[in-house]
């Protein structure tokens, strides 16, 4: 990963650790640059130095002139956000904040975990995740907007491989397809029930006012989010919402009154209009989520293994098992073939995915296995962070190698338009900065900096 991606993502991409500049000699801390109206503190340059280095990544130059010029570009794209007036919806910051902590708890194993190794509850880890993973989303939004739609033609692509020397062309990690079935344990009617019944009787405190919404929210929903909001999800549109939710909350006219209970992907919710601007709409909600009992979980895993059997057996093939019984939406239908949705990929889009970019729990099980082989069952958390029990069929490897383009157009391609694509920001950085009010103290003035007109 660059410098540039490190300094955008350190907090919200590598594990968290907690670093606070102590006092030293009588001096808490130091404002080092200054970029518009934003101060640029030594202790934001330790931090990020601090997460390198226990990442081991290497400096190719000076850490104290590299991190801060860009931070400082980070904050050129924010000041611009605000200019645009660019914003990201709490509801979808939650959203980003909960796949984050997902994919760490499935790194480490367990919540508890994952709370010792920070140092920090779950609360606490989602708050110190909240302002970074927005800002990288509005600084992504930012470049979007900026560079716009590149389009390039297949000749371009062969152009751009041809002119490389042998020496020059692209080493391409191990790649894999995987073809995954997923089943969601059932959870007892007596579950739902109790969760429903809670929500009842949340419903009857507040129409009773003997309860506002907002303080039931903070209290007991599981979004945990927008509870310390008092439920609230912020002016969104419809699109941004999951469906059953939207539904629901734009049928909502009297702030006064409380939705009947809407169940979604994320559990059950009772919703309470704030207000309306045209297409967008401001509420705020109560999520319960049924628990899964282990006995239930046991019960699916039996269920997986049965299935395995009978595919091993050829009583049919896995697309035929995935696109009939898979719980996963998304691969179910595509015949069970996963597709790569992070969007740093070169793989993007494509059914390829390096193996980082794998599920955790999907990566190690598929790390060891022969093309065309089935996995035993095993549990995962999905999307929405509900356990799931999985088995996966390595559908394709291509091992590492130097880059050619028989086997890595998809990779060439997104090289050529990730290069064009910088040199567009790179001359817009430029340009930015020539019209930004910046001031660096004397001490860090001292520096080869990738960009110009930096000191003024």
């Amino acid at each position: 990963m660059t410098v540039l991606k490190k300094a955008l993502l350190f907090f919200s991409l590598i594990s968290s650790i907690s670093f606070n500049l102590k006092a030293q000699d009588n001096v808490i801390d130091q404002v080092v640059w200054v970029i518009g109206d934003e101060a640029l503190l030594k202790s934001d340059i330790e931090g990020v130095k601090l997460q390198m280095q226990l990442e081991k990544e290497h400096f190719e130059g000076d850490p104290y002139c590299i991190i801060p010029e860009q931070l400082a570009v980070q904050k050129l794209f924010l000041h611009q956000a605000k200019l645009d007036s660019i914003e990201i919806g709490a509801s979808e910051v939650s959203r980003m904040v909960e796949r984050e902590v997902n994919r760490r708890i499935a790194i480490v194993g367990s919540q508890e975990k994952l709370e010792e190794y920070s140092h920090k509850t779950m609360s606490e880890l989602r708050e110190e995740l909240r302002e970074p993973m927005r800002d990288n989303q509005i600084i992504q939004e930012v470049k979007q907007k900026i560079v716009g739609n590149i389009k390039l033609t297949p000749s371009e692509i062969r152009n751009y491989y041809t002119e490389l020397s042998q020496d020059s062309l692209p080493f391409i990690p191990t790649t894999v397809q995987v073809e995954i079935i997923t089943m969601l344990p059932s959870i007892p009617v007596a579950e739902i029930d109790a969760v429903k019944n809670r929500l009842r009787e949340f419903t009857d405190r507040i129409n009773k006012k003997e309860s506002s919404f907002s303080t039931l929210a903070l209290l007991y929903s599981e979004d945990v989010e927008s509870a310390k909001r008092g439920g609230e999800l912020g002016f969104m549109g419809r699109a941004q919402l999951v469906p059953e939710y939207a539904n629901a909350a734009f049928m909502l006219n009297d702030p006064q009154k409380v939705s009947n209970i809407v169940e979604s992907e994320y559990g059950f919710h009772i919703i309470q209009l704030i207000d309306k601007r045209g297409d967008r709409i401001n509420t705020r909600h109560i999520l319960l989520s049924p628990k899964v009992p282990a006995e239930e979980l046991k019960k699916t895993t039996a269920r997986m293994d049965s299935l395995l059997t009978d595919l091993q057996a050829k009583k049919f093939t896995f697309e035929e098992a995935a696109t009939h019984i898979s719980a996963d939406k998304d691969s179910r239908n595509n015949k069970g073939l996963m597709v790569n949705k992070n969007e740093y990929s070169n793989y993007g889009g494509t059914s390829h995915f390096e193996m980082q970019d794998l599920p955790v729990q999907v990566s190690k099980v598929v790390d060891k296995m022969a093309v065309g082989e089935m996995s035993k069952p095993f549990t995962m958390l999905n999307n929405n962070g509900k356990e799931v029990v999985a088995i996966v069929r390595l559908k394709g490897r291509i091992d590492a190698h130097k880059a050619n383009l028989a086997d890595d157009y998809q990779v060439m391609k997104s090289i050529v338009e990730g290069k064009k694509r910088d040199d567009v920001l790179k001359k817009w950085v430029q340009d930015k900065i020539k019209t930004t009010y910046i001031k660096i103290n004397d001490d860090w003035k001292n520096c080869d900096f990738q960009y110009s007109g930096w000191i003024k």
